[in-house]
């Protein structure tokens, strides 16, 4: 990735990047990592992105309804944090083309698939939150978010 995919991918998250080895890490799923050693791949990131995003989600959901049943909120909570909606959220910034993917993943659309999509959004959040805290994925969920 180039600095000027950097920067406009930094604009969609409205998020600097004071470590930019986090993104190129959030990016890059392990099919690259395998076959370009010793890249790192993007699985680590991913679940301490998961655990944000969930935790951000359900303090969102408790503010706003503090006294809803856990079975209203659950389905709520998972259709936030689906795969389809993550997919989504990824294709709104752009991170399908700037993956770095395998060439078995490459040549059977892995771009495009809504579980790498969803994992690399993940991974993104899980970058966000090593690089400025809690706060700062608050605000990334907050904008890509349709409470």
């Amino acid at each position: 990735m180039d600095a000027d995919d950097v920067a406009g991918l930094e604009r969609r998250l409205g998020h600097r990047f004071r470590d930019p080895a986090l993104l190129q890490r959030a990016l890059t799923h392990a099919s690259f990592a395998n076959e370009h050693p010793p890249a790192t791949h993007n699985e680590a990131l991913a679940l301490l992105g998961d655990a944000a995003l969930a935790l951000v989600v359900a303090e969102h959901l408790l503010a706003e309804d503090p006294e809803a049943p856990v079975g209203v909120l659950t389905p709520r909570r998972a259709a936030l944090v689906s795969g389809a909606n993550l997919a989504r959220w990824a294709a709104d910034l752009e991170l399908g083309p700037r993956l770095r993917l395998g060439r078995g993943e490459e040549a059977t659309g892995g771009r495009a698939r809504e579980s790498i999509l969803a994992t690399t959004l993940e991974a993104v959040l899980g970058a966000v939150y090593l690089d400025d805290g809690l706060d700062a994925v608050r605000r990334i969920v907050a904008r890509l978010a349709v409470w």
